[in-house]
C-alpha cells in the first residue's frame, strides 16, 4: 500500500496505541477535540494517533513522532470538560508531512510495511513465536487476569505481529521503550523485544510476591508466638511457676538489692512500672530493659580493700620499672597521703574505715610492659578483695585528692606505672584511650531519645572495673579533638574534678554516680595540647627519657628476656652482649622510650630463630659486629663532637620528645652590605635569638675584638644543619652569639664544649628547659665540658651519679663568661665557674627567670 492519507492527527501524551487493540482514551484540549470532530465527520472515523516527544500543552509538528498508528474512533461519549471514546488500532503509518488545518493538525501518512521473515516456517521463528505466547500466559495469570481471558485474547493474536503488539500494550515498562516497539518494523526483533521485557516484568513480580509472602510470615510468627507466650504464661500461672521466663524477675531482684541514691531509685522505680504496662515486642520495652540493666551492672556499692604499703609499693615499682627514681618517689609521696589519711581515719573510729592490708611480695612481678612497647585494658589486683557497702567518712577523704598527670615522650612507662599503682594498691586497673575521641558523647555517653544510645566510656569503664574505687588511667589525653559534636575535653571537666565527680551524670544513666573514690591517672605526650581548663585539675607529674646506660639496662632485665620467649628461642641458644645491645641502642634507634628498641631486638631474635630452625646454627652469641649484618645498615647517624676548633663552628644542644642531641651552628662571613642571613628552617623565636646575638656582638665590638667594619661591608650567614628539620627556641642564643663572635673575630671556638642558653641584649644568660636531655645528648656524642645558665644549677641533679661524674659543667650568668671559655683566644672576662661533683657553686643571687 503506498497510497497515502490525509488525516486529522491525534496527539496523544505518555501513550502508545498499537495496531490490533483497543485503547480508551480521554481528551480535553481544544486542538485535540477538533481533530476528533474531523475524523468523525469522515465516512471511515480514522485518525492518525502519534505520541507527542514532551509532555506538553501546545502541540506543533515538531513536538511529534513520525511513526504513529493509523486507528479508527469507535464509541464515543462527552463527559465534562471534554469527550472519552475508544481507539481501534488498525496498521502503523508514517507521517510524510504533518500541517495545521484550522484548528487542528493534519497529516499526510503512508502505511509503514511490517517485515516479516523470509521463511515463516522457520523452526526458530515458530519456538520465539511460542515462547512469547507462554510467557505472556504465564504473565498474565501472576498480573491476576482470569485464564480463560488470557487464552481468548491471545487465540485471536495469530499472526506474529499482531502478537507482539498485543503484549507489548499489556506491558508496564516506560513511554519511550513503548515507541520503540511500535517503531520496530521487524516482526522478528519485536517478537525478541516483547519477550525479553516479558521475563523482565515475570522476574519483578516474583520478587515482590517473594516479599509480601516474607512479610505476611514474619507477621504470622509474632502473632503466633504472641499467642503461645499468653498460653504459657497461663498454664505457669495455673502451676503456680514463675511466668518471668524472659529473666526478668531476677532483673527486678538485683535492682532491689542495689544500695542506690534516691534519685536513681525514683528514676529504677519509674521505669520498672513502665516496662511492666509494655508488651515485649515492643522496640520499647527492649530500650528499658537495656537500660535497666546497665543500671543493675554497675558498681553502686562494691568496692575494692586499698592494700597501702609504702614498703611493698616501692619494692613493687622497682621489679616493674627501672630508673624513674623522681616519679616514683612522687607516686610514693601520693600513696602516702591516702595512707596517712586512712589512719587518721582508723584512729576516729574502728567502724568508719576498712582495714589495711598488707601482703608478700609477688614472687613474679609483671614486666615494665609500656617499656617494652605492651598495652593493656584491664588488669586485676592478685589478692582483690570486694566490699559491697557503704564506707565511713575517712574513707570518703581518703578516696579524694589530687588527679595526676603523667606527661613525658611515648614509651617511658606513662601506662605501666599507672598499672603498677593498681597493682599495690590491689585495685582494679582500667584504661581506655581518648586518642582521637572528638565526640562529647564518647565522654558523657547518648541521652536515650537516640536510637542506639548507650553509655559514654567512663561509665563503661566503671561497669567493666566491677567496683567503685578502681584505678582508671585516662591514656592520651593530649590527643583528644574537637568537632561540631562538641568538645570531649569538657565533658572531662566534671569526671576530673574532685570538687564535683561525687555526682558525675552520664547522659545515657541520667542519674548520678558517684566517681569520687575512683583513682584517675591522666597520660600524655606533650602538655601544651591539653585545655587550661583541664590542665588546672591535674597535678603534673613528668618523665624523661631514658639513658643509655638505662636503656641497656631495661632491655637486659625486660626487653630480650621476652623476645627470647615470643620468638620460640632457647635462652641459652641466644645471647646478646651489652655492647651489641648498645650498638642497637645508638645506631638503630632514636626514641626517649625503649618501643623501637624493642622491635629491633625482636628482629634480631626472629633472625637467629630463622637460621636455628634451618640448622644453619645451633647457637648463637651476637657481638657488635654481628648487628650490621643481621639489621643492615645502621638508621640513625648521631651527631659526633666536632675534631678540631674551628672558626664560626659551636656546638648547642638541643631538646626534641625523642631525646636530647647536639646541633652544630655555622657562621660565615662575606663581602656585602652588613645583612644578617638565616637559613636552617629556623622558627621566629629561634630568629630573634640571631638577631640578639648580632646586636650584641655590634655593640661590643670593640671589646670583642672585631672590626667596625665588619658591620658594614659584610654579610653575616647563620645557618643551622640540618636544614629539613624545623626549629625553633630560644636556648640556641649562647650557641648563635659563640659562633657569631668567632666569625667576626676570626678567632676558632672550641669543639669539645656544648652549650645553652637565651641570651638578652645586655648580654644575661637566661635558664632554659630539657637539661637533663640535652645533657645526655652532649655525652652521648663525646662531650663532657658543658656550658649552663647559673639557674639551671638545680637541674643538675635530675642526672644520674655516673654522668655527674664524667662531666664538667660552666655555670655562667652573662654572654661574656660563655666567650671567655669558648673562645679561649679572644678577650678574657671574669673566670666563670667550673662546677664538678662534691663541689656546690657559691652563685651571687640573681633574679628568677621563666625557663623555656
Amino acid at each position: 500500500m503506498n497510497e497515502t492519507l490525509t488525516l486529522p492527527v491525534l496527539p496523544l501524551r505518555d501513550t502508545v496505541v498499537f495496531p490490533g487493540v483497543t485503547t480508551p482514551i480521554g481528551a480535553g484540549r481544544p486542538g485535540t477535540l477538533k481533530a476528533i470532530q474531523a475524523a468523525s465527520n469522515r465516512k471511515d472515523k480514522l485518525v492518525f494517533a502519534v505520541s507527542q516527544r514532551e509532555n506538553v500543552e501546545k502541540v506543533t509538528p515538531e513536538r511529534l513522532h513520525t511513526i504513529g498508528t493509523v486507528a479508527r474512533i469507535g464509541q464515543l461519549q462527552r463527559v465534562t470538560g471534554g469527550v472519552q471514546f475508544l481507539l481501534q488500532g488498525e496498521f502503523r503509518g508514517i507521517a510524510l508531512r504533518i500541517s495545521e488545518a484550522g484548528n487542528h493538525l493534519q497529516a499526510v501518512v503512508r502505511k509503514a510495511e511490517e517485515m516479516s521473515p523470509t521463511d515463516a516456517g522457520d523452526p526458530a521463528f515458530l519456538a520465539l513465536q511460542r515462547e512469547v505466547k507462554e510467557r505472556a500466559a504465564e504473565l498474565g495469570r501472576k498480573a491476576g487476569f482470569p485464564d480463560e481471558v488470557v487464552e481468548q485474547a491471545l487465540s485471536n493474536a495469530d499472526e506474529p505481529g499482531r502478537l507482539a503488539d498485543l503484549v507489548a500494550s499489556y506491558l508496564e515498562i516506560p513511554f519511550s521503550e513503548l515507541q520503540m516497539l511500535l517503531e520496530t518494523l521487524s516482526v522478528e526483533e519485536r517478537l525478541r523485544q516483547v519477550l525479553l521485557r516479558v521475563q523482565r516484568q515475570i522476574g519483578v513480580l516474583d520478587a515482590q510476591q517473594d516479599i509480601k509472602s516474607r512479610v505476611q510470615q514474619e507477621l504470622g510468627d509474632r502473632q503466633r508466638e504472641m499467642v503461645l507466650r499468653e498460653q504459657l504464661k497461663a498454664i505457669q500461672e495455673e502451676l503456680g511457676e514463675d511466668a518471668g521466663g524472659d529473666g526478668l524477675e531476677e532483673l527486678k531482684e538485683q535492682l532491689a538489692e542495689l544500695e542506690l541514691p534516691e534519685e536513681a531509685r525514683k528514676e529504677v522505680d519509674r521505669e520498672l512500672n513502665r516496662l511492666g504496662r509494655m508488651a515485649r515486642e515492643s522496640m520499647e520495652y527492649q530500650v528499658i530493659r537495656t537500660y535497666l540493666e546497665n543500671i543493675a551492672e554497675l558498681p553502686w556499692n562494691k568496692r575494692s580493700e586499698d592494700h597501702l604499703d609504702l614498703k611493698r609499693a616501692d619494692a613493687i615499682l622497682d621489679e616493674d620499672h627501672y630508673g624513674l627514681r623522681d616519679v616514683k618517689d612522687r607516686v610514693l609521696e601520693f600513696l602516702a597521703v591516702r595512707l596517712l589519711r586512712a589512719r587518721r581515719g582508723e584512729a576516729e573510729g574502728p567502724d568508719t574505715v576498712a582495714e589495711l592490708h598488707v601482703e608478700p611480695l609477688d614472687e613474679n612481678p609483671v614486666p615494665d610492659d609500656e617499656a617494652a612497647g605492651l598495652t593493656g585494658d584491664r588488669v586485676t589486683g592478685e589478692t582483690l578483695d570486694v566490699i559491697d557497702g557503704p564506707k565511713g567518712k575517712a574513707e570518703d577523704k581518703a578516696a579524694k585528692g589530687p588527679i595526676l598527670l603523667f606527661v613525658g615522650p611515648p614509651g617511658v612507662g606513662k601506662t605501666s606505672i599507672a598499672r603498677s599503682i593498681a597493682r599495690a594498691m590491689g585495685r582494679e586497673y582500667i584504661r581506655i584511650s581518648l586518642g582521637g575521641a572528638r565526640d562529647e558523647a564518647d565522654i558523657r555517653g547518648h541521652r536515650r531519645t537516640y536510637v542506639g544510645a548507650m553509655p559514654g566510656r567512663i561509665i563503661k569503664g566503671m561497669k567493666q572495673a566491677g567496683t567503685k574505687n578502681p584505678v582508671f588511667l585516662l591514656d592520651e589525653v593530649d590527643k583528644l579533638g574537637v568537632s561540631y559534636q562538641g568538645d570531649p575535653a569538657s565533658g572531662l571537666l566534671e569526671v576530673l574534678d574532685p570538687a564535683q565527680n561525687d555526682s558525675f551524670v552520664d547522659h545515657y544513666l541520667g542519674v548520678p554516680f558517684d566517681l569520687s573514690e575512683v583513682l584517675f591517672i591522666a597520660t600524655a605526650n606533650f602538655i601544651q595540647n591539653i585545655p587550661g581548663p583541664l590542665l588546672d585539675r591535674m597535678e603534673v607529674v613528668e618523665f624523661s627519657g631514658y639513658t643509655e646506660k638505662e636503656k641497656l639496662e631495661i632491655a637486659r632485665r625486660y626487653l630480650v628476656p621476652r623476645q627470647v620467649e615470643d620468638n620460640a628461642l632457647d635462652p641459652e641458644l641466644i645471647t646478646l652482649t651489652d655492647p651489641s645491645i648498645s650498638e642497637v641502642i645508638t645506631h638503630y634507634t632514636r626514641e626517649a622510650g625503649v618501643r623501637q628498641l624493642e622491635r629491633e631486638i625482636g628482629k634480631l631474635a626472629r633472625k637467629v630463630a630463622r637460621k636455628i630452625a634451618a640448622e644453619e646454627l645451633e647457637q648463637v652469641t651476637i657481638e657488635p659486629e654481628n648487628v650490621t649484618e643481621l639489621l643492615g645498615r645502621p638508621k640513625m647517624h648521631p651527631e659526633k663532637a666536632a675534631r678540631q676548633d674551628q672558626i664560626g663552628i659551636a656546638t648547642g644542644m638541643f631538646y626534641t620528645p625523642v631525646g636530647g642531641d647536639i646541633m652544630f651552628v655555622e657562621v660565615s662571613t662575606m663581602h656585602g652590605k652588613g645583612e644578617l642571613v638565616l637559613t636552617g628552617q629556623l622558627g621566629d623565636v629561634m630568629k630573634e635569638s640571631a638577631r640578639a646575638a648580632w646586636t650584641y656582638a655590634r655593640s661590643h665590638a670593640q671589646d670583642l675584638g672585631i672590626p667596625t667594619e665588619a658591620f658594614v661591608d659584610r654579610d653575616v650567614h647563620i645557618h643551622c644543619p640540618a636544614g629539613a628539620i624545623p626549629k625553633d627556641g630560644p636556648s640556641a642564643g649562647v650557641t648563635m652569639a659563640t659562633a657569631l663572635v668567632s666569625a667576626l673575630s676570626r678567632v676558632p671556638s672550641r669543639h669539645d664544649i656544648a652549650m645553652t642558653g637565651e641570651i638578652t641584649l645586655s648580654g644575661r644568660v637566661l635558664p632554659i628547659g630539657g637539661v637533663k636531655e640535652k645533657v645526655l645528648g652532649a655525652v652521648r656524642a663525646g662531650i663532657h665540658t658543658i656550658i649552663l645558665p647559673a639557674e639551671n644549677e638545680a637541674d643538675l641533679e635530675e642526672l644520674s651519679d655516673d654522668v655527674r661524674e664524667s662531666l664538667d659543667v660552666i655555670l655562667v650568668g652573662e654572654l661574656g663568661e660563655v666567650l671567655a671559655t669558648a673562645i679561649p683566644a679572644g678577650p678574657k672576662e671574669e673566670a666563670p665557674t667550673v662546677l664538678r661533683e662534691g663541689e656546690p657553686r657559691q652563685a651571687e643571687p640573681r633574679p628568677k627567670q621563666i625557663p623555656h
